[in-house]
């Protein structure tokens, strides 16, 4: 094989390619293939005069190193013509033949290179999939349901746009300028030296006016470019205007500055400075399309929104992620804390000092002022949920609620913030001044960034007047049991106006996340910040993370308004951006553009919460599913043949018992109604009858002073105490078999759990029933005309009230007995059978007796009372016989007996008067029987069973539909009240079930979130 030179190697190479192959060399080399670049440095001659020639030693195995070096031969006559005539076809058919390889050679090696090339610009690509659930769904169906063409004919012109990006010729003016000045400085102090421009960069300023032409993205992409060459050439030349450290450590007069160089230094001062205000403006011009495109897309996303609404699309509208998302938060909320089951789904906690401004910040994000606030007191209360997503209307609803407000106007927000002042006033309990309880709120708007904040009570450092005596030590707690969920992203509030010494959320955020991996730093009221603070430069050390120990994702730097309570969301938007736009914080390179607004945080903060409900979302799903496997077990094994009914459906069960069981009230007779009445009202005003009314009317002489006393009596009985007495007997009787009928419901399906349910229900209906006043009146009308009555008609009439007479008197002459029995102690017979003795009071009570027996032998018409001489003798007879006794325990032991002996004698007058009825016809005339006694008796009985119809008939008519009335009224009452079922309905039975429900709802919601968030990849 030879070796040929450079210079040869081309004229060979112009020899066989001739020109009409389309390959020309006069190309410049920067515009050659890679592959053909190196074919022409290998090739070609050298024209760098300091590089040596091209000779490598090695040897270049193609098809141009096997060509003879012959020198050029003349074509027309001589002696070489009848050669070159003999052999111009093998010649020929040599260079066509090389001339194949060398294009076969051309051709592989270029397709290799060109597929190297395009997997390299492919792997520099970014992979947009991982960002397509950033995009809802309906934009994938915007091709569907939207005009594209006049879509894009109502976006503004080029032009337009054109006019709202920088000037680029004048950007490259000062570029030039400022090149051209820091290279030609060359003195021997510390120079400038600028950065090498690109030639892009100069070639993107001569042709902005093509680049306009190429859409609206690329002009972004531009300016962004030019934004990042703007900060690099800053950085640059302030590293470049920094002083060089002494070299010599011992002092040495420094050189005066001549005016030329004083001159050129402010000169070059002044450029700088241009040079930033120009690239704030580029920032700020960058910033406001982005918000007009923004604002464009809001009104295309809230008709395409308003159009599902309409129910245009003819589907059903799919939930969004984050409210799937938020559903599952809502439910673990709920869940019975004491469970081991622990909550690590992701969500924004907001917590900062007291006043520090976190509200704001939260309302800023929402885009509404929705916060009840006030003058440096608490207003934060209990923990906020607030579900932040995206929707065609800016409304709020409760998650208990289905009224909305709109957020858009003023009375609405009024109510709003009035509703969650009442909620966590009625959540805090009393003596406390903070609650643990969550308040669960939905905000939804046009562009606002998705994801679930909790807005915690702020940190206090002292317990003031009016607060409880542990408020600090609870607001601690509530903040570490939402902080140590490892997955929850903590928003860490700083007021900005206060020295930083004096806060005391950063050392408690520490604590809790010491890495700073999920926490993100908030520096609020920047405004007020940097007019009182005399050294700027804190506010970067804040912002940087060097100032506190606590460690962050991020720093941000806000302004949400100026502290009046009635400035809009517009106006602090505008305020925020006025700010920035003026403040020295940016210009002086202290603050990142993207370090500053509420917007940017939004922004950084929902990437955030997405990011880690991606990463734990399905570690927690797998979390519930071991936990339900574990209580299915227990409930197979402990309940096999029951269903697993939670505490509400169990209390639906019980309230259908309930209720048949007052229906069966309605079924009972009038028959048992009367004869229930009429025994219990007897045994009732009894006592009084025989002892006010009849006792004293039969101690009278004759028959008319009888019926006299009688008359008057029962007047003043009925006037006064006779209905009410009639009424209670009533009532208790409604109670009485209210309760025996759910007794008697129980049976083989009757549940012991509904016990103390069916007891708290009854006793509530019962203390609400009310028997209705009107009804006394009627009632103690008809009771007088019964009583007036004393006409009886017929023989069983008359014998009725002899034997209701009769069972009366004996009842009572048994129960006297009794009582004398107990006076006197054991008999004889007692005593010697049952081995029993008298007491010495009862030995007493005994010869009292004995003597008061034998006064009434003497004298059986006595009268009710002992005159005081029969009480004298009566003393001093049983003195003589070695007793003493007190003349009171006379009287007592005296009014039984005679109560016996007069019971005992109208027993047989009872007995006379069966035969009486002919003589009662005839008024007793001419007869010496006088049953009058027997009359009063029968007005009684009749008065009994007419109270009792009348009663009956109030209580089948009305009073049993109000107490039904008043049971599902009480039935409703506990239905609401969540707390006074768990009280009522208690058991482990209960509780499983209760667990069971919750962990499979929350499995089935997180499975359904999974898959949702998988399709949205």
């Amino acid at each position: 094989m030879l070796r040929a030179g450079s210079v040869v190697t081309c004229i060979a190479c112009k020899g066989l390619l001739p020109s009409r192959m389309g390959v020309k060399f006069r190309v410049p080399l920067q515009k050659l293939h890679p592959l053909s670049r190196a074919i022409h440095h290998r090739y070609s001659a050298n024209n760098n005069p300091q590089r040596p020639p091209h000779c490598s030693a090695a040897r270049h195995y193609t098809s141009l190193s096997r060509l003879p070096m012959r020198p050029p031969k003349s074509r027309s006559g001589g002696h070489g013509y009848q050669q070159h005539r003999t052999f111009w076809v093998a010649r020929l058919a040599a260079r066509l033949l090389k001339l194949r390889y060398i294009l076969l050679g051309s051709a592989v090696g270029g397709g290799y290179t060109a597929k190297k090339t395009y997997d390299e610009w492919k792997e520099m690509l970014p992979d947009m999939s991982e960002y397509t659930w950033i995009v809802p769904d309906f934009v994938w169906e915007l091709s569907e349901n939207i005009d594209l063409d006049k879509l894009a004919s109502a976006l503004p012109e080029l032009e337009e746009i054109a006019k709202l990006l920088p000037d680029m010729e004048k950007i490259g003016e000062n570029f030039t300028f400022l090149k051209s000045l820091l290279s030609s400085e060359t003195t021997g102090e510390s120079a400038l030296r600028a950065p090498d421009v690109p030639p892009a960069s100069a070639a993107m300023a001569d042709s902005g006016d093509k680049q306009f032409k190429k859409g609206l993205l690329s002009e972004l992409i531009v300016i962004q470019q030019q934004i990042q060459q703007h900060e690099e050439e800053m950085r640059r030349a302030a590293a470049n205007n920094a002083p060089p450290p002494p070299r010599d450590p011992s002092p040495s007069p420094a050189p005066n500055p001549s005016p030329s160089q004083s001159k050129r230094k402010s000169s070059d001062k002044e450029k700088v400075d241009q040079l930033q205000e120009e690239l704030l403006r580029t920032q700020l011009k960058y910033q406001r399309m982005l918000e007009r495109l923004e604002k464009e897309n809001k009104e295309l996303r809230k008709v395409v929104l308003q159009k599902d609404d309409k129910g245009i699309h003819q589907r059903k509208v799919k939930k969004s992620l984050i409210d799937m998302y938020s559903e599952v938060l809502d439910i673990l909320s709920d869940y019975d804390s004491n469970y081991n089951t622990q909550d690590h789904l992701p969500r924004v906690v907001v917590v900062g000092d007291q006043s520090a401004g976190k509200t704001s910040v939260l309302e800023m994000i929402a885009q509404a002022r929705i916060f009840p606030r006030g003058s440096g007191e608490m207003m934060t209360r209990s923990p906020v949920k607030v579900t932040l997503s995206e929707g065609p209307h800016h409304v709020a609803m409760f998650k208990d609620s289905s009224r909305e407000f709109d957020l858009g106007k003023e009375e609405d927000l009024a109510a709003l913030r009035h509703e969650i002042e009442l909620r966590m006033r009625k959540s805090v309990k009393e003596g406390q001044t903070v609650s643990p309880e969550t308040i669960s709120l939905s905000v939804k708007g046009p562009g606002i960034q998705r994801m679930v904040l909790v807005d915690l009570p702020g940190v206090i450092s002292t317990v003031t007047t009016g607060m409880a005596a542990d408020t600090k030590e609870t607001i601690f707690s509530i903040s570490k049991a939402y902080m140590q969920n490892p997955n929850a992203i903590i928003l860490c509030i700083q007021d900005g106006s206060v020295d930083a010494e004096r806060s005391i959320v950063t050392d408690l955020v520490s604590q809790m996340d010491p890495q700073g991996k999920r926490t993100i730093f908030v520096l609020t009221k920047v405004d007020l910040a940097e007019k009182n603070l005399a050294s700027p430069s804190r506010i970067q050390q804040i912002v940087e993370g060097k100032l506190f120990p606590m460690k962050a994702l991020g720093y941000f730097a806000v302004v949400t308004g100026k502290g009046s309570p009635n400035e809009s969301i517009d106006s602090i938007k505008d305020y925020e951006e006025d700010f920035f736009q003026n403040s020295r914080l940016l210009k002086d390179g202290m603050l990142k553009a993207h370090q500053v607004t509420t917007k940017n945080l939004s922004l950084a903060v929902s990437d955030c919460f997405w990011k880690m409900v991606r990463e734990s979302v399905e570690q927690q799903a797998d979390a519930f599913k071991a936990s339900r496997f574990n209580l299915e077990t227990e409930w197979k094994n402990n309940y096999p043949r029951l269903r697993e009914l939670d505490r509400n459906e169990l209390y639906e069960k019980a309230k259908n018992e309930i209720l048949d069981e007052v229906i069966s009230l309605s079924q009972v007779t009038p028959k048992h109604w009367e004869s229930i009445l009429q025994k219990k009202l007897w045994e009732r005003v009894s006592t009084h009858v025989i002892e006010n009314i009849y006792l004293p009317a039969a101690q009278t002489m004759n028959s008319g002073t009888f019926n006299t006393t009688v008359d008057i009596k029962l007047k003043q009985w009925t006037d006064k105490q006779l209905p009410h007495k009639a009424l209670e007997v009533a009532w208790e009787t409604l109670q009485e078999e209210f309760a025996r009928f759910m007794a008697e419901y129980k049976g083989k399906d009757q549940d012991d759990i509904f016990d103390k349910l069916k007891e708290a229900v009854k006793d509530e209906s019962i203390k609400r029933h009310k028997w209705n006043e009107r009804a006394m009146d009627s009632l103690r009308v008809i009771q007088h005309n019964a009583l007036e009555d004393r006409s009886i008609t017929d023989k069983p009439q008359w014998d009725a009230a002899i034997q209701f007479m009769e069972e009366t008197l004996q009842s009572r002459l048994k129960d006297t007995e009794s009582v004398i029995a107990d006076m006197v102690g054991p008999d004889w017979k007692q005593r010697w059978m049952s081995w029993k003795n008298r007491t010495p009071e009862q030995h007493t009570r005994n010869e009292t007796k004995n003597e008061l027996e034998r006064l009434l032998k003497l004298h059986e018409d006595h009268t009710a009372y002992l005159a005081n001489d029969e009480v004298t003798t009566v003393r001093k007879n049983l003195e003589a016989r070695g007793v003493e006794v007190d003349p009171v325990l006379i009287k007592d032991t005296w009014h039984q007996l005679f109560r016996r002996h007069f019971l005992q004698k109208a027993l047989l007058h009872c007995n006379l008067c069966r035969r009486g009825f002919y003589y009662y016809q005839r008024h007793f005339v001419d007869s010496e029987l006088e049953c009058n006694d027997v009359v009063l008796f029968w007005r009684i009985q009749r008065m009994l069973g007419i109270t009792a119809n009348t009663l009956r008939q109030q209580l089948t008519n009305t009073e049993v539909r109000r107490l039904e009335k008043n049971v599902k009224e009480v039935l409703e009452d506990f239905g609401e009240d969540n707390e006074k079922k768990v009280q009522l309905i208690t058991g482990r039975r209960v509780q499983l079930a209760e667990d069971l429900k919750k962990v499979r709802e929350i499995q089935e919601k997180l499975e359904a979130f999974i898959e949702a968030l998988h399709k949205e990849k």
